[in-house]
């Protein structure tokens, strides 16, 4: 079961997608530090 889930393919893409959460959340946490740094 678990072989057909486990390609390549599909652990790049859940890779991505936690990364991509991950920025989300550090971007979210930080977001406005970075607005009042700007100006």
């Amino acid at each position: 079961m678990w072989r057909k889930w486990l390609s390549r393919e599909n652990i790049y893409a859940l890779l991505l997608c936690l990364g991509l959460i991950a920025l989300l959340i550090l971007m979210a946490d930080q977001a406005p530090q970075w607005i009042y740094q700007g100006f």
